[in-house]
């Protein structure tokens, strides 16, 4: 095979010329080369065969007369092995029903001997375009439609770029530090981080400093020698040391009293432990993970954060949305859990009735998903069925789903003079109005008319139940 010196190409992409004519071949490759379409060639099948398994040609031109097989073997091959190549059939011998079994075996198009050197330029243009858009399809795919991500759940616009941030992050040793109400799955994150960084196979250890007396904190982090305080009987590795070539996940980091965060801004500065009671220091390479609940900068203002200690971890900022913002996640997730536990109590639940479906995406879950897996998991240990009914809701969810209330008289503003209208109306009817009619564009279709006027379902569900309850239906 004769690679082609490179010159400049459209998206960069190959062109594997497959022909035993040598004539043909280099005037194939010439008129190609004058539009900057490199191109690499093959005189025979083997030779064929032996360049697509490189995987970096994005289409061939492919003689189906050849000296050592048939160019439709050279097709089945390619759509068997799912090689990502875009064929264009070159042949002497065109008919019909060689170019319905060529299309069927995958070919993109089909060029007949003796063709213009613009038809071939333009058929292989066509080609790189669309294997080049093809790509941008799929790279889309990949980012925009994952609906599971490391133990996460969710392909809510909001998680999509949660995902990708932790695909950008990961290879880093960059802190980061992640904020989010509790029960966001500000963990799982942290772990997601480690199992996607090249440390996978490293420690990860986590360690909760809102759950550690703070008498031991220092002790939990960095270690001790044996002595060291009462109850120190023996020497004991700290979380650091025990990360170490790993990552370190400190929850609740706004939880550290004030004189620790000095000794954690010294660690993070020098990377040396230094164990309670111990005089020498160890070198430790760790990836630093933080999270808080809580509004780190106002911490800082409140004086209870050290803010060079703040700016020294906030390196990559991850923000973890509530429940409440996540569109049509919470269904996702709540019949994850529900197949989940089904399975693991021995229950046969299928599904959630629709009207159960709206009331799970029409509540707010201040405890976010953690909130949603104990009421799933609640419905399966006491119930069983194929449908989750609405009398199965644990109450606390289910007295803050508003029932339909009586109308009531609503007090109107004095009647203005015969004849004289108002410019003015009443917010309620507006919004009313506005969003009544993007469900009724979308045909019913609360989700997608949610999408469309930049909010989220739930949203919409809970100002229908506020008009009702008003008695603005």
């Amino acid at each position: 095979m004769a690679p082609i010196a490179e010159t400049p190409t459209i998206d960069r992409a190959a062109v594997l010329l497959v022909e035993d004519m040598p004539a043909l071949a280099r005037l194939y490759i010439e008129t190609l080369s004058k539009v900057g379409i490199a191109v690499d060639h093959a005189e025979t099948g083997a030779e064929a065969l032996a360049a697509l398994a490189q995987g970096r040609y994005a289409t061939v031109l492919l003689d189906l007369n050849l000296p050592d097989m048939n160019g439709m073997d050279i097709l089945q091959h390619i759509r068997d092995q799912q090689i990502p190549v875009a064929p264009i059939v070159i042949t002497a011998h065109g008919s019909v029903n060689t170019a319905v079994d060529a299309m069927r075996l995958g070919a993109f198009d089909f060029l007949v001997k003796p063709f213009p050197g613009d038809r071939l330029t333009v058929t292989v243009r066509n080609t790189l375009e669309r294997m080049r858009l093809q790509r941008e399809v799929d790279a889309w795919r990949e980012d925009l439609g994952r609906d599971r991500y490391y133990g996460f759940i969710g392909r809510s616009p909001t998680m999509q770029a949660v995902y990708r941030i932790i695909d950008s992050a990961a290879a880093s040793k960059a802190t980061v530090f992640i904020t989010g109400e509790s029960g966001t799955g500000k963990e799982l994150c942290a772990e997601a981080i480690h199992r996607r960084s090249p440390r996978r196979d490293q420690p990860f250890i986590a360690l909760n400093c809102g759950a550690i007396p703070r008498d031991l904190m220092e002790s939990e982090i960095f270690g001790h020698v044996k002595g060291a305080f009462t109850g120190a009987v023996a020497d004991r590795e700290g979380a650091a040391v025990r990360a170490d070539g790993g990552t370190l996940f400190l929850d609740e980091i706004c939880e550290l009293p004030p004189e620790l965060q000095t000794k954690l801004l010294r660690f993070l500065q020098t990377g040396q432990v230094t164990a309670v009671g111990g005089s020498r220091d160890r070198k430790v390479d760790l990836r630093i993970v933080c999270a808080t609940n809580r509004d780190p900068a106002e911490e800082v203002r409140r004086g209870r954060f050290r803010e060079d200690l703040y700016y020294r971890l906030l390196v990559i900022p991850v923000t973890l949305p509530p429940l409440r913002e996540r569109e049509d996640d919470v269904l996702l997730i709540a019949r994850q859990f529900l197949h989940d536990y089904a399975a693991e109590e021995g229950k046969t639940f299928g599904d959630f009735d629709i009207e159960v479906a709206e009331d799970l995406q029409r509540y707010a879950w201040p405890g976010n998903v953690r909130q949603l897996q104990n009421v799933v998991r609640n419905i399966v240990v006491l119930h069983d069925g194929g449908r989750v009914s609405r009398a199965m809701l644990p109450s606390p969810v289910r007295s803050l789903i508003p029932a339909a209330q009586p109308s009531r008289p609503i007090e109107l503003p004095p009647p203005m003079p015969s004849g004289a209208t108002s410019p003015v109306r009443p917010l309620w009817m507006v919004e009313k109005e506005t969003i009544e009619a993007a469900i009724t564009a979308c045909d019913g279709h609360v989700p997608r008319a949610a999408a469309l006027l930049g909010i989220s379902a739930s949203t919409i569900y809970r100002k229908r139940l506020n008009w009702e309850a008003e008695g603005h239906d």
